[in-house]
């Protein structure tokens, strides 16, 4: 085994450390100069943090669940950008799989070794920390901290599976990573049905025959560093390949992976127990619901209640990382992962006599949806799709502040497998709209006969805006004041005071009352220089980019909108307001209209801002780049007050 020839080769180097180098690369086969930072080509280096020198992962599929991985890299990291390659993580799960063996060697610039970490020098710790959460994963962890640049980290590890729904991926880069020499290997029992999937990059593989098993390789060399576009999404662009098989067994129970339905189907089995209340609470759970006229309120109102009622705590423990906690659990805990929550709503409904599809999806801000040509476990999340007969409501069962029916960027606008009695089916999650996420504010500004600013900010908001908020809320006073200064570009105000009002039907409602001692930007005799709104509605500009390649992805559509009513003591006048604005591009607009009433001694502003589309194909890049652009000189023009004569 290689770990073992490994170890052999090591013990038989450790008498030899009073030579300045370190010769492990003869007893494998790696090219010396592949430890030496000054062998890599300089046209690797162009816009490289780091670059693999060598990587090779050897997977070997004896039958739907048994697999066995080596994996063996060498990577020469340039700059603290890359620092986190001097990381080694290995995840495993006591259960269905184990580590056999796991190495982290460290040289220098010249490939002399500075340091060896042995299995038995790593962290053995639970995979997920400081949260709430019960688990059997596990990782074994160890880090090296990087005296200086560049350095370069061996990395030599096998682990074995016993139960598995795919296969994984290779990610063959990363982003501001080049790669000198990488293959990937596959031997895999024909009985399995083994399939890949290619994205990203042109590579076939070679494939032969050894010993029985089918052999798929592929190799790279010489792959230049990609540097990522702003606000591109990694899935778009990096190269990538996904591996699975047809036939499938996890904890001892079978499947067909060969499509969605099968995958469906199998999932159906492995809930086909956990969906049920005993009878006195089934009882229960009907009286409650017997007063409201229609399926949809019925719904409505089990939806409130388990927000109530539950809270969210992750599971991961044997088949249940897969398989959700039972709904009497649930009933009687009072806590659950989104597997077992969202199974149990599924009974709840059941019981209402509501039909419903526990669904899995991949969550995650613009996330990388599953491919509707490839069956394959990417999904991290589950949800629940509610089909009434006008339409078809998705509940997000582990959050206790969504509205009903609405599930946010977290999980819209990607397709999602519904578990259905037939099996499984890919359907979209809904795209939200601009009217899903509204930030609508009112400000007044009255400044006195001292100068001073009094100024009230009136806000409503919906969706992520409403989400931001609630979040704000959980934080401590002087937090949630530096989060608004940040969020809304706020000048620092003298007196800064905050109220949370109603939070009803999706509208979230805050008011801050600030004072500025002098809020105008600069005087010139007489005259007065203000800032048409105290905060900006969209502050955000985006560096010009000739022939972009890759979409460009806001976090969601939006509508912003503020009126501002600013009243100037009585000795002053307007002389003069900034220019309405009425600008569009594919995608959104911008609108501002200036009044002044002189009775009243009031300027009045509206200002409104739409982004429809949250992707922005990278042909409408530079019209959307100019679009913030215009936006952000349109901000910056003053209105100026003086005295009157």
């Amino acid at each position: 085994m290689m770990v073992s020839v490994l170890k052999k080769s090591l013990a038989a180097l450790t008498l030899l450390l009073s030579t300045a180098t370190y010769t492990y690369s003869q007893k494998t086969g790696i090219a010396a100069d592949l430890y030496n930072s000054s062998g890599i080509p300089d046209s690797l280096k162009k816009d490289a943090n780091s670059v693999v020198r060598y990587y090779s992962m050897e997977m070997t599929v004896k039958g739907p669940a048994r697999a066995t991985l080596r994996q063996h890299s060498v990577e020469t990291i340039l700059n603290e950008k890359a620092e986190e390659k001097a990381l080694m993580v290995i995840g495993y799960n006591k259960k269905f799989s184990s580590v056999n063996g796991a190495e982290m060697i460290v040289y220098d610039a010249s490939g002399k070794l500075i340091k060896r970490y042995k299995k038995s020098d790593m962290y053995d710790r639970s995979a997920v920390d400081n949260i709430s959460i019960i688990t059997d994963g596990r990782v074994l962890v160890t880090k090296h901290n990087i005296v200086s640049y560049p350095i370069t980290i061996e990395k030599i590890y096998e682990k074995s599976l016993n139960s598995f729904l795919d296969l994984g991926d290779w990610n063959v880069q990363e982003e501001e990573e080049a790669v000198q020499n990488a293959s990937f290997k596959v031997s895999v029992n024909p009985g399995v049905g083994f399939r890949y999937k290619v994205k990203n990059i042109k590579l076939q593989p070679r494939k032969s025959t050894e010993d029985g098993m089918d052999v798929f390789s592929w190799e790279v060399k010489n792959l230049k560093a990609i540097k990522p576009e702003e606000d591109s999404k990694p899935w778009k662009v990096l190269p990538h390949i996904s591996f699975a098989t047809n036939n499938i067994e996890f904890d001892g129970l079978p499947g067909d992976m060969s499509t969605w339905k099968g995958f469906g189907i199998w999932q159906q089995t492995l809930n086909k127990d956990v969906s049920s209340l005993s009878p006195q609470r089934e009882e229960e759970i009907k009286k409650m619901v017997a007063g409201f006229a229609n399926d949809k309120e019925k719904a409505r109102f089990l939806y409130e209640y388990m927000q109530k009622n539950t809270r969210y705590v992750s599971i991961q423990l044997g088949i249940g990382g897969l398989k959700p906690f039972s709904a009497a659990f649930v009933d009687e805990k009072k806590y659950g992962d989104c597997k077992a929550l969202t199974n149990y709503m599924y009974t709840l409904l059941k019981i209402a006599g509501i039909k419903s599809y526990y669904t899995l999806i991949r969550a995650g801000e613009n996330e990388e949806p599953a491919d509707e040509d490839f069956v394959n476990d990417s999904f991290n999340h589950i949800v629940l799709c509610v089909p009434f007969k006008n339409d078809t409501t998705w509940l997000e069962c582990t959050s206790t502040t969504n509205p009903f029916g609405k599930l946010g960027t977290f999980t819209e606008n990607r397709n999602a497998l519904i578990v259905t009695e037939e099996g499984g089916k890919l359907v979209n999650t809904p795209a939200s709209k601009l009217d899903d996420n509204v930030f609508d504010s009112q400000t007044t500004i009255t400044v006195g006969d001292d100068g001073i600013a009094r100024t009230k900010i009136a806000i409503k908001a919906t969706g992520e805006y409403r989400d931001m908020y609630i979040h704000m809320s959980t934080l401590k006073a002087d937090e949630q004041k530096k989060f608004l200064i940040n969020a809304l570009n706020l000048r620092q105000p003298d007196l800064f005071e905050l109220s949370h009002q109603n939070d009803k039907d999706g509208i979230k409602e805050i008011l801050l009352d600030l004072a500025y001692t002098d809020l105008s930007d600069m005087k010139a005799g007489n005259k007065y220089f203000y800032k048409p709104r105290v905060f900006d509605i969209y502050h955000a500009t985006f560096p010009p980019t000739e022939n972009r390649k890759t979409d460009f992805y806001f976090p969601h559509p939006m509508l912003k909108k503020n009126t501002t009513s600013i009243v100037i003591p009585g000795d002053f006048e307007v002389e003069s307001l900034p220019a309405d604005v009425d600008m569009n591009f594919s995608y959104g607009s911008y609108k501002v209209k200036y009044l002044y009433d002189a009775g009243k001694h009031e300027i009045n502003s509206t200002t409104i801002f739409t982004l429809k589309n949250h992707v922005i194909p990278a042909a409408k890049y530079s019209e959307m780049q100019k679009f913030m652009d215009d936006i952000s000189k349109s901000m910056s023009k003053k209105l100026v007050i003086k005295k009157k004569a």
